[in-house]
């Protein structure tokens, strides 16, 4: 059986004794080099584009309202914190603007935690796709991340909003332009998760089963509902927060929204690096898994 297993180039130089151009063909199931996969991806930037602008616009179709789903449910979610920890409970926590503190802390939290705990399942959710097209798997995560990025424009919209009207009244600031640079890093933390989270989920599917857990560990130490800075006692506790990319996020935003500051540059220089690192080894994490995702699970 071994002997009749034929080499790219064998199959190659048949087909061209038989008359046929093989020029055109390129082998199935087998992981591109680095650069080649790159180009790939880059040759298919108008699909990726055009396949997350889509879904955005028709996830919500089924639905009375449509497109402003985008909009209402953001503003929903902004009104319960403020109803429950402004209006009802009073909670303060020492700070002039706890709402404001927990509408920022919520919002930017979920869209970090959806690539969390939806990266496991792309590959599975996109299982027709692969089957039926060759093309570089990378383009699901990557399309995913555009996507939330394309609906997180009108969640942050709607932040901004509701800080201003919810006492304490936010008012814009000159730091205020900021927010779109920390955007930017949010959405390339977010790409290099989903884009690992997409390969461990392949491997080990039940990890999706483990999501939860890891949300309600991120949630309580990145300081998404109260202020985490007052309880950094111990030391590893401390040593691990300090090091959460989650945790300097929600502090560049809320120093630029709130305080009207510029956080200091450690915050700047954590993120980034978490930024960058993680979508560079995410994206080689994945691809060295490209020739495998194609396979029955």
């Amino acid at each position: 059986m071994a002997s009749d297993v034929k080499t790219p180039q064998q199959i190659v130089e048949a087909l061209d004794a038989r008359g046929y151009q093989a020029d055109g063909l390129t082998p199935v199931g087998v992981r591109p080099r680095l650069g080649e996969y790159l180009a790939q991806l880059w040759d298919r930037r108008h699909f990726i584009w055009m396949d997350a602008r889509h879904r955005v616009a028709t996830q919500n179709s089924r639905n009375r309202l449509g497109s402003a789903w985008l909009i209402l449910k953001p503003m929903l979610d902004a009104a319960m914190y403020f109803v429950i920890f402004g209006l009802v409970l009073g909670v303060t926590r020492g700070m002039e603007n706890f709402p404001g503190f927990i509408i920022i802390g919520v919002l930017m939290f979920r869209s970090t935690m959806r690539a969390i705990s939806q990266g496991p399942g792309q590959l599975l959710s996109g299982k027709a796709m692969i089957r039926a097209f060759s093309f570089p798997r990378a383009a699901l995560p990557i399309s995913a991340e555009i996507r939330e990025s394309l609906q997180m424009v009108y969640t942050v919209a709607i932040m901004i909003v509701m800080i201003m009207v919810v006492p304490n009244h936010e008012r814009p600031e000159l730091t205020w332009l900021l927010v779109p640079v920390i955007f930017v890093f949010q959405f390339f933390l977010n790409l290099g998760i989903s884009l690992f989270m997409a390969r461990v989920g392949f491997v080990f599917p039940d990890t999706t089963q483990f999501m939860s857990f890891v949300g309600r560990f991120l949630m309580y130490g990145s300081g998404v509902i109260f202020p985490i800075e007052g309880f950094l006692t111990n030391p590893i506790a401390s040593a691990l927060i300090n090091v959460n990319p989650i945790y300097h996020m929600l502090v560049l935003y809320r120093a630029v929204l709130m305080d009207g500051t510029v956080p200091a540059g450690e915050h700047w220089m954590i993120l980034g690096a978490w930024s960058v690192g993680l979508t560079v080894f995410g994206f080689i994490f994945f691809w060295r898994g490209e020739a495998t995702y194609g396979n029955e699970r």
